[in-house]
């Protein structure tokens, strides 16, 4: 494992080690974090935001890339970043991680997996607001976002024949078009078609009665229509081992499923595990 960024900004008292490339991480530092040295333009104050380093996260971001995609890294576990930082210092151009990602590995189409030990959710939509979610969802879409899900989950999980589950938009996945008519006229004929292509998939389901314990057990990932359908029950159920990954790339990719925490930052109290799962999933999906 080695780590890209600015060695000034890390805690003063962390035992690190300088290289040139990744192949000389493990053999030179068995007890020292390998730093790959990117230098920012200013030092850092915890929980203070500087502009002026706005562009050497980009940067740096583009630079794990590139390793992943030359085959020098197995994989890249990004750490969280501020958008509104980055677009007004830097004229960020995209919503998050997710789609810079697409942009830089020239990926058709990327989706947001958000994975933990109790529980696989995919929000077909992501960072829009809630009235503009049935406009967004369209069957191409849906259809591109159960294709890759099912493809990652066998590649990059080794799940052989993944099982997953479509949940409704509407509330009682519609019941019968009396709350609503896409999953009657679009949604299920659609999970019908793509089931009959060879992928494990059933639905949509009513999406308050997907999570408990009996209903998990029954599938492997569950496929949402939207934001808090998909975030709500997976950190209700495993806050702290959320694991953010991103599906459809090139490369393997993983984060924290948390944001940066401004708050709290230098205070020594921030809980690391969301990122150690991060890490350690990067791994075991490497050797998959």
């Amino acid at each position: 494992m080695l780590w890209i960024g600015d060695p000034r900004h890390l805690p003063a008292d962390t035992p690190t080690v300088e290289i040139t490339s990744p192949d000389h991480a493990a053999p030179a530092c068995p007890d020292a974090l390998p730093v790959l040295r990117h230098d920012f333009a200013a030092p850092v104050e915890p929980g203070r935001p500087n502009l002026d380093n706005a562009q050497g996260v980009i940067d740096v971001i583009a630079r794990a890339v590139d390793l992943a995609q030359s085959g020098a890294v197995s994989a890249i576990c990004t750490a969280p970043i501020h958008k509104k930082v980055l677009m007004d210092g830097a004229g960020f151009a995209y919503p998050g991680h997710t789609e810079y990602l697409e942009a830089l590995t020239r990926a058709p189409r990327a989706v947001m997996m958000l994975a933990s030990e109790a529980l696989r959710v995919v929000p077909t939509t992501i960072h829009i607001a809630l009235e503009d979610v049935p406009r967004a969802l369209t069957p191409d879409l849906l259809r591109h976002t159960i294709e890759i899900t099912a493809h990652g989950l066998r590649t990059q999980f080794g799940i052989k024949t993944p099982r997953l589950v479509v949940a409704g938009l509407n509330p009682h996945a519609g019941e019968g078009g009396a709350m609503g008519r896409q999953e009657l006229d679009w949604i299920a004929p659609l999970v019908a078609e793509i089931a009959g292509t060879g992928i494990n998939v059933t639905g949509p389901w009513p999406g308050d009665t997907l999570f408990h314990a009996a209903a998990r057990a029954r599938y492997d990932a569950a496929i949402c229509m939207y934001h808090d359908q998909a975030l709500i029950p997976i950190k209700t159920l495993d806050f702290d081992r959320g694991v953010n990954v991103t599906l459809g790339l090139p490369i393997i990719r993983t984060s924290p499923d948390h944001g940066t925490a401004f708050d709290i930052a230098g205070k020594g109290i921030a809980n690391p595990t969301s990122m150690i799962e991060a890490i350690r999933l990067a791994a075991r999906m490497a050797a998959s």
